[in-house]
């Protein structure tokens, strides 16, 4: 069976059509090249067939299957020491000759439901682009992490308490589908305009096309195809060397291995523990794996993270230590767990509680005051800054675009040409839906958190309030993301729930959950949408494809979670655990921490008055006026375009993955990130165009498809490979992360 002919806006099509149609096609074409992105114009395609199908019998399996995979996968492996994380990006490759095997052997026989009208085919005809844009969709709501699990895993395993299954069930599912409430509200301005253009989404634009369209390939040169396969073969063998073989030159700390016996030294040069000077990694995982993909990152994004990374980690972050602010030197320079005062860890069970779950006045008296590494304490300052700068730099330069559009969205004007290709062919989903939505999650949230005993610790007011900060926040942090493909972070849900019920640590944790990241699965949702409105995937499939998605990925991690929770002992104690046990949880510890310091202590006795860093909320105006003179200079200078390129909101939040993140994964993403898409983008713009995204793809997959298969044939049985120095999964700087103060004693460091 032939594939229907496709839409093509492209001169060479002008040139074989008949006279009165050339005349109607060049005139579209005089309103196609109007998309203002360059980026989006060398990578989009304006095609469109509308006749094509798209929830077929093949999408509907693959898509359930491929979702439900992830989802386990993901949640199975999230638990252990090394987590692997398999994205959507390995569906997107596997299922492209599933389809067509399925296309070329299924019957083409129509099966009708019974009592109903309606019918599906088993083959619909070729396997096409559409069909596999939607089972994509369907693996990323797979592959996207639940952040629920992390509080009925910090319930049970951290704090050792029983929650219930049904209340844990529904507390996983409402906190996914408010998301998706969201995101159907601020699709007029997130998806539908041309200036929100989600980098992210054009690697995968970028694949689809390489997988999909046939292409002639240049003389001496390869196909997109032919080049993602090579780059895919080679990134698949040689992640054996940095995943199994020689793990150390992940991270290689040159300055380490000269002074050996030096804490300040390895202070300086660990990439993992320290500021990372002189340290580098021969490994994409230590590239790509904390802050995503460079190659999808634009060049000025990156500029404001490094600059960000290196005004903190290399002029804040040295003064406030080796000054002792806050008695830093009694502390390793970079961490994320809780200190007495004397360094040593600090003892959580003597402040809380165990009979009421609640802030113990006189433990907390006994045991004494929280005390925070500085770069973790400066951390939090900074992620309050990049709250209010995100909130001023949207008024200041986004502020008349949003008016205009919304008064574009009333009176029904088009955008760009692919969202008046989107509008003729497709019928819109209609905002109703999204409303109803919202109405019953919030029901459903309300329930959940009232019922049950109360034993989620939230009022329904926490609830209502939680929304309107998701509500509220959505649209800004949007705008941010979808431009320059960074999510500021955002502490203030803790923070207003902390002050204002406060030493109830589920509380706290259930409330960001329900604000922010219902929020942050919009920004996700907005971001598929977006996918689909460059693919040109009908709308209503596209709601269809991501509830279902949601649903089942939300009940499969709950699933999955629960099982191990009840099946592995002492899951996610590594005091307790058997030697050599994988489960030791170390994601959701750094959960667990976060949970202390804002639910059980609470920020009064952090942030507030009563706690050691109050003068970190001066961050907060600090923020707030930090994008005023940018965009005063922007005004006064508007020849000179590198001003506006400077945005606060991302600068301030660039090191807000720290500590999960490492100082070589910032030093190698900027430099192969400004290679690429400064250096390269710039002299070989052709190439850059055919191959930029198609080489980030093909270098996410082999590092996929090797973790899979070398924990599957060798580690996952206990296979671990030759006992030798470059075995270590770390940089040989154990002294980084020992206290330089005197007297300070801390087993395994020396004493100053």
């Amino acid at each position: 069976m032939e594939e229907p002919p496709q839409l093509e806006l492209s001169n060479l099509e002008i040139q074989n059509t008949g006279p009165d149609t050339r005349d109607e096609i060049t005139a579209c074409v005089d309103k196609v090249d109007d998309c203002p992105i360059e980026e989006v114009r060398l990578t989009v395609p304006i095609t469109d067939d509308p006749t094509l199908p798209v929830l077929t019998f093949r999408t509907w399996f693959l898509g359930l299957i491929s979702c439900a995979l992830l989802a386990f996968c993901n949640q199975f492996f999230g638990y252990r020491q090394n987590p692997l994380y398999i994205s959507s990006l390995s569906v997107q490759i596997v299922v492209l000759p599933i389809g067509r095997l399925m296309a070329a052997c299924l019957p083409p026989k129509v099966i009708g439901i019974k009592g109903t009208r309606w019918s599906f085919s088993l083959n619909p005809g070729p396997f096409n682009l559409k069909e596999h844009v939607l089972i994509t969709i369907f693996a990323n709501s797979g592959s996207s992490y639940v952040y629920a699990i992390g509080v009925i895993t910090i319930v049970k395993a951290f704090y050792h308490r029983d929650i219930h299954p049904v209340a844990a069930m529904i507390l996983t599912q409402t906190t996914q589908l408010m998301g998706y409430g969201w995101a159907g509200l601020f699709r007029k301005f997130l998806v539908d305009s041309p200036y929100m253009w989600w980098p992210s989404n054009l690697v995968q634009v970028s694949l689809f096309r390489a997988l999909h369209e046939k292409e002639k390939r240049p003389k001496g040169g390869s196909t997109r195809l032919q080049f993602f396969l090579i780059v895919l073969a080679t990134s698949f063998a040689y992640y054996i060397v940095p995943n199994y073989l020689f793990p150390t030159i992940s991270s290689i700390s040159v300055v380490c291995l000269v002074w050996r016996n030096s804490v300040t030294a390895q202070q300086i040069g660990s990439g993992t523990h320290g500021l990372g000077v002189g340290s580098f990694g021969l490994d994409w995982a230590t590239v790509a794996g904390f802050l995503g993909t460079p190659l999808s990152t634009p060049a000025f994004a990156i500029m404001n993270v490094m600059a960000g990374f290196f005004l903190v980690v290399y002029v804040l972050l040295p003064v406030a230590y080796w000054s002792n602010a806050y008695d830093a030197r009694r502390f390793p320079i970079i961490s994320s767990s809780l200190f007495m005062a004397n360094g040593s860890r600090y003892d959580v069970s003597r402040v809380l509680d165990p009979a009421t779950f609640k802030f113990s006045q006189s433990g907390y008296d006994d045991a004494g005051q929280i005390n925070l590494s500085i770069f973790f304490a400066f951390n939090y300052g900074l992620s309050f800054a990049a709250l209010a700068a995100t909130l001023s730099h949207v008024a200041l330069f986004h502020g008349r675009s949003i008016w205009r559009q919304t008064k574009a969205t009333v009176s029904g004007q088009a955008g760009d040409i692919h969202t008046r290709l989107m509008k003729k062919n497709y019928a819109a989903v209609p905002q109703w839906w999204f409303l109803v939505m919202l109405v019953l999650v919030l029901g459903l949230s309300i329930f959940t958190c009232e019922g049950f005993g109360q034993e989620l610790q939230l009022p329904y007011w926490g609830v209502l309030l939680a929304a309107g900060l998701a509500f509220f926040s959505t649209l800004p942090i949007g705008i941010i993301t979808a431009t320059t493909n960074q999510q500021p972070l955002n502490v203030v849900t803790e923070l207003i729930i902390g002050y204002l019920y406060p030493g109830r640590p589920l509380a706290n944790v259930v409330f960001k959950t329900y604000g922010y990241i219902s929020m942050s699965q919009a920004i996700m949702f907005l971001m598929d949408f977006k996918l689909g409105h460059y693919m040109k995937i009908p709308p209503r499939s596209m709601f269809a494809v991501q509830l279902v998605g949601t649903v089942l990925a939300s009940s499969v991690y709950f699933g999955t979670s629960w099982w191990l929770l009840e099946r592995v002992g002492n899951i996610c104690d590594p005091a307790k655990l058997p030697a050599g046990s994988p489960w030791t949880c170390p994601s959701d510890e750094v959960f667990y921490n976060a949970s202390v310091i804002w639910g059980v202590v609470g920020p009064q006795r952090i942030f507030g008055r009563l706690g050691r860093y109050a003068k970190m909320n001066y961050f907060f105006l600090a923020g707030a006026l930090a994008p005023v003179p940018v965009w005063a200079l922007s005004r006064a200078f508007p020849e000179r375009g590198w001003i506006r390129l400077v945005n606060m909101p991302v600068l301030l939040s660039a090191t807000g993955v720290m500590p999960s993140a490492r100082s070589v994964n910032y030093l190698m993403w900027g430099a192969v990130g400004l290679t690429f898409n400064h250096v390269v983008y710039r002299r070989y713009k052709a190439w850059w165009a055919r191959h930029n995204y198609v080489l980030s793809a093909a270098l996410d997959a082999g590092v996929a498809f090797m973790g899979i298969a070398s924990y599957a044939m060798l580690q996952s049985r206990g296979i671990n490979g030759v006992n030798w120095w470059g075995l270590q999964v770390d940089d040989h700087c154990d002294l980084a992360r020992c206290p330089t103060a005197p007297g300070v004693s801390v087993p395994g460091c020396p004493v100053q």
